[in-house]
This record gives C-alpha cells, sequence and structure tokens, in this order.
C-alpha cells in the first residue's frame, strides 16, 4: 500500500468560499461507468465562463499538483465524482482553510491530503502561486508544514487521517486484496457464508 508523506510540485489556485460538488465536476458527468476522462472536465461550467482564463485552462498551472482552496471547499453533494476529478487532473494535495466533511472523507479514501491552514495564510500562499506559478512548493506531512522557498507555514490535520496517509492504511480495497488469505480463514468460519475455499 502507498504511504503518503511528502508531496512536491507547484502549485494552483482557486479562489472562494464554498466551492460545491457541482462546481468541481457538473451533475452532467456524472452518468460515466468508470471516473476515466472525469479530469479533463474539472471545473467545466466555471472554465466555460471564463473563457480560456480559469486557472486550470492557463499554461503555467498545467503541470500543478498541490491545489489551495479557501472555505468550505467541497460542499454540496457526497459525489466521488469531485475529488476523482481533482486526482485525475493531477493534483495530489490540497491545502485550504476548510472543507466539507463528505468530500474530506472522500480524498483521504483516495489518498489525497486535505490540510488546513489559516486564512491568512491561504490568502498568502494563494498570492505566491499567481506571481510565481512555477516555484516549488513542499507538502511535508510528518512535520505537518508546507515550504515554498524560505516561507513556511504550519498545517492541520485530523490526526487519524494523517496516521492512514503516512502508514499507507488509506486504501481500504487495497488492505482487503493484501489480506486476502486472513479475509477467506474468516469468512470460512462464519456460518451464515457457506464459502469452501
Amino acid at each position: 500500500m502507498s504511504q503518503v508523506q511528502t508531496i512536491s510540485g507547484s502549485g494552483i489556485s482557486v479562489v472562494g468560499d464554498d466551492i460545491d460538488t457541482d462546481r468541481i465536476i457538473p451533475a452532467r458527468f456524472l452518468r460515466c461507468v468508470t471516473f476515466e476522462g472525469l479530469g479533463e472536465q474539472i471545473f467545466a461550467d466555471d472554465r466555460a465562463q471564463l473563457r480560456g482564463e480559469h486557472s486550470f485552462d492557463l499554461p503555467q498551472y498545467q503541470d500543478a499538483k498541490i491545489l489551495v482552496v479557501n472555505a468550505n471547499f467541497g460542499c454540496g453533494s457526497s459525489r466521488e465524482h469531485a475529488p476523482q476529478a481533482i486526482i485525475r487532473w493531477g493534483i495530489q494535495a490540497i491545502v485550504g482553510e476548510s472543507f466539507a466533511e463528505i468530500f474530506y472523507g472522500n480524498c483521504i479514501a483516495n489518498g489525497v491530503p486535505c490540510v488546513t491552514a489559516t486564512s491568512e495564510d491561504i490568502k498568502q500562499l494563494q498570492n505566491l502561486i499567481k506571481t510565481h506559478p512555477h516555484q516549488k512548493i513542499t507538502l511535508d506531512l510528518t512535520e505537518m508544514k508546507l515550504s515554498v522557498g524560505a516561507w513556511v507555514t504550519l498545517l492541520e490535520m485530523g490526526e487519524g487521517s494523517r496516521q492512514m496517509l503516512l502508514g499507507g492504511t488509506w486504501d481500504s480495497c487495497g488492505q482487503l486484496v493484501q489480506n486476502i488469505d486472513k479475509v477467506h480463514d474468516i469468512a470460512s468460519q462464519l456460518p451464515y457464508l457457506g464459502w469452501n475455499s
């Protein structure tokens, strides 16, 4: 299973509070059988309105790994499609003022840390990304710090989620597959399951 300890790369910013999952991935893209292709449709309606000027369209942000957002990001419906679209676009971590609870859980379940910083630090980080879009950002879950050059800020995250990422236990399906012999052993002892293998 994959441990998540440090994420490094350039950043991309989406400014605004209460950005909901319908904005992250509009409902018309939810009819997909798999999550393939969702990354291409991230913020589709916002991007159409801004006609190429949305940060997810600008060339300087196309290789970004860390998304920086404001308060209550990912509110609205509980769909996993929103974090899946973010992941499939290429984002590996999200830094914000706060996150909607279900969105946060869906990100952790997919190995994407959602960490928080103060409103002032988020605004400063968004300005750094705007003025120096190619500058490397390093997010360290071991020390709970984020650095951009000489600029450093402390991060916060639920300790249970942090330990799951650091230990690689965030992937519940992967844990089942890795321990399939134990699963079969326990299942064979349950009288209501009738497994013979």
